[in-house]
């Protein structure tokens, strides 16, 4: 009988910067599990409890502008999940990163996807831009446990060690929109502990030919421990190996 009444409550008590606050957080949970295209600002506007020309004055710009406001507030929260500490074993750090990483993407599933496939009719240069930022922090993040110096040239760019991290975010992207495409299946830890795997496989095979990453994996190493990611990869591996034994040269 009162259901109108703790928004009428709401509207008076928020400031400017909690109105926006709560529009934006609004339009981030419709745009987490919708597409873009699908939202509408009277659906904004009906979930805040307040009017459409209220939405209006925060956003003048109407659906693109909430939207692009949307995705900045989503990309920074997105961006915080590869900060981590520089201590301990690096496979562990990354396993901690891409936990957080996953679960963003179950909880901004449709989101998500809709913003990582693009062709919708609120993309624009500057969504594009937003996303690239979270590329290129990625990049930098995970650079710093892999080697320090690379980051001093904005996310190591020039380096073969840069390029292959930065192939690895992106095959981390197209793997959780086919993770996304089967129904979250298999389950999150099982494709973190897969991912970490091919970034442990990219770097061994980027040292057999660049003396950088070679010299970046002689530090790491000493790092990781029989019972971490790496040490049990080693371990799946030696069967492997061993069936290429004869692949080798004798001299």
């Amino acid at each position: 009988m009162t259901t109108a009444t703790p928004s009428t409550r709401a509207y008076r008590r928020l400031s400017v910067e909690e109105r926006r606050s709560q529009l934006l957080g609004v339009a981030l949970t419709l745009f987490a599990h919708r597409a873009p295209d699908e939202v509408s600002l009277d659906e904004v506007a009906a979930v805040a409890g307040v009017s459409r020309p209220l939405v209006y004055r925060y956003f003048p710009g109407g659906r693109q502008q909430l939207y692009e406001a949307a995705l900045r507030s989503s990309a920074e929260k997105l961006i915080l999940c590869f900060n981590e500490p520089p201590a301990g074993p690096p496979t562990e750090r990354v396993r901690r990163v891409l936990d957080r990483y996953l679960t963003f993407v179950d909880e901004h599933d449709a989101g998500f996807s809709a913003l990582l496939r693009g062709g919708s009719v609120v993309e624009t240069s500057r969504t594009t831009a937003i996303v690239d930022e979270v590329r290129r922090a990625a990049a930098e993040q995970i650079l710093l446990h892999l080697d320090r110096d690379a980051t001093a040239a904005r996310d190591g760019r020039g380096t073969r060690l840069g390029m292959m991290v930065r192939t690895w975010i992106a095959a981390v992207e197209a793997a959780s929109l086919i993770w996304l495409d089967e129904g979250k299946q298999p389950a999150a830890q099982e494709l973190r502990d897969w991912l970490v795997d091919q970034l442990i496989a990219l770097l061994a095979a980027t040292a057999a030919t660049d003396p950088k990453t070679a010299a970046a994996v002689a530090e790491l190493l000493p790092l990781e421990t029989a019972t971490g990611p790496a040490g049990r990869l080693a371990q799946r591996l030696i069967p492997v190996v061993g069936g290429a034994a004869h692949l080798l040269s004798e001299g």
